[in-house]
């Protein structure tokens, strides 16, 4: 099963993304990849195996290119190394970012454990159930 597969990180997190996805590029190139702005630059720079797709800059649009995906129901999983220590000036959104993959059931891992989880997961190679059911919100969306 191809996922497609979204590489985000932070500026601080950047070389920990970079590390983690040259250690795992042999399950990764299995997949479709996408990758905002710098991060997608520097992961193709440090590992040239790995066929992504750039998207723009977060701060540039690449969060909400991302977030229309999962919105469409395009993206199956966002590894987005955060970094909780350092004020974001696209904080609103990263919020809405995270809430879309709440929303409609798109796995997310922000740090460097949980990306191992769901990599390592029996599950990763599994296809993905991205129903999702509005009903109980139907008097309130208009």
């Amino acid at each position: 099963m191809i996922k497609r597969i979204a590489l985000v990180a932070h500026d601080k997190k950047k070389p920990a993304i970079i590390e983690w996805a040259k250690k795992h590029s042999d399950k990764l190139q299995k997949h479709t990849l996408f990758a905002t702005g710098t991060t997608g630059r520097l992961i193709k720079e440090n590992a040239p195996l790995l066929n992504l797709t750039p998207l723009k800059s977060g701060p540039l649009g690449g969060d909400q290119q991302l977030g229309a995906m999962i919105a469409e129901g395009k993206l199956d999983i966002l590894f987005f190394f955060t970094d909780p220590m350092t004020p974001q000036p696209h904080d609103v959104d990263i919020k809405a970012l995270l809430r879309l993959s709440t929303m409609y059931n798109c796995v997310v891992a922000c740090n460097l454990a949980t990306a191992d989880f769901v990599v390592e997961s029996p599950l990763f190679e599994e296809p993905q159930d991205h129903t999702v059911d509005f009903s109980e919100y139907s008097e309130r969306i208009v």
